[in-house]
């Protein structure tokens, strides 16, 4: 791979406190260290990252990544949602508007590198605008609307995604299907028009908001990737992550 045909990239984890399912959970202890930390310490893995940064709104979380060597920034306590405040942090980076965004989700202790370098690989092309992942999952795990399901066009852009059961087999069984992962890059100026967008109708009824990208007709260049990354949700999903992560060789 031309790295030097890559923008300059960076990643940034944003992480808040208040959560209805898991008060905390940036803190949460993993193998004795905090889940920012391990988070952290899996992205840095990642050889085409110039920068891997914390935004934050909370001081508990700002102290802590201080007192653990994380770049760390404050930002304000209005977002709504985790892009919001990933591109306030861009922002105070000064990204060039070329320069690619990784938004890194801030409970995936577990993170493979490899995914990140393969949200990247693609903005080698100038016509690469956002990059996702997506890997195979059986109609069993496409039955689950948690798991978000994505179909794909030529190339591999995004055609849909829903928490309903797409493509949807008309003749019976069918394992064709791609479980899509919450891992998202940007150029930043896609960035910046991504987060002035109105929500859209799709949006608001699938709760997903890289619709509103689709519904503004901003193409979105899925990955394939053998990967299939471990979000912690609940308190008892960190006895899981624990044993994954043990079972890394890179821990």
């Amino acid at each position: 791979m031309n790295t030097n045909t890559i923008p300059a990239c960076f990643g940034i984890i944003p992480a808040r406190f208040s959560s209805s399912r898991f008060e905390g959970k940036p803190l949460a202890p993993i193998l004795g260290k905090p889940m920012i930390w391990h988070v952290y310490s899996r992205a840095i893995l990642c050889p085409h990252l110039q920068q891997v940064v914390l935004a934050t709104d909370d001081d508990r979380i700002y102290d802590a990544a201080e007192s653990l060597n994380i770049p760390v920034l404050m930002t304000s306590n209005e977002h709504t949602c985790g892009t919001d405040r990933v591109l306030e942090a861009a922002r105070m980076l000064k990204i060039p508007a070329d320069g690619v965004v990784i938004n890194i989700q801030g409970d995936e202790p577990a993170l493979e590198p490899e995914m990140l370098s393969e949200l990247i690989t693609p903005f080698q092309s100038p016509e690469v605008l956002v990059t996702t992942l997506a890997h195979k999952i059986n109609q069993e795990e496409a039955q689950n609307p948690d798991q978000v399901k994505v179909v794909l066009g030529k190339g591999n852009r995004a055609l849909y995604f829903s928490r309903s059961l797409i493509p949807f087999p008309r003749d019976g069984v069918d394992d064709g299907f791609y479980g899509h992962i919450g891992l998202y890059a940007f150029r930043m100026k896609t960035l910046e028009q991504f987060v002035s967008l109105e929500k859209g109708m799709l949006e608001n009824k699938e709760k997903l908001e890289q619709l509103r990208l689709l519904e503004n007709d901003f193409p979105i260049h899925v990955v394939p990737t053998k990967h299939k990354g471990f979000g912690v949700d609940r308190p008892e999903d960190i006895a899981i992550v624990e044993k994954i992560l043990q079972n890394k060789k890179d821990v």
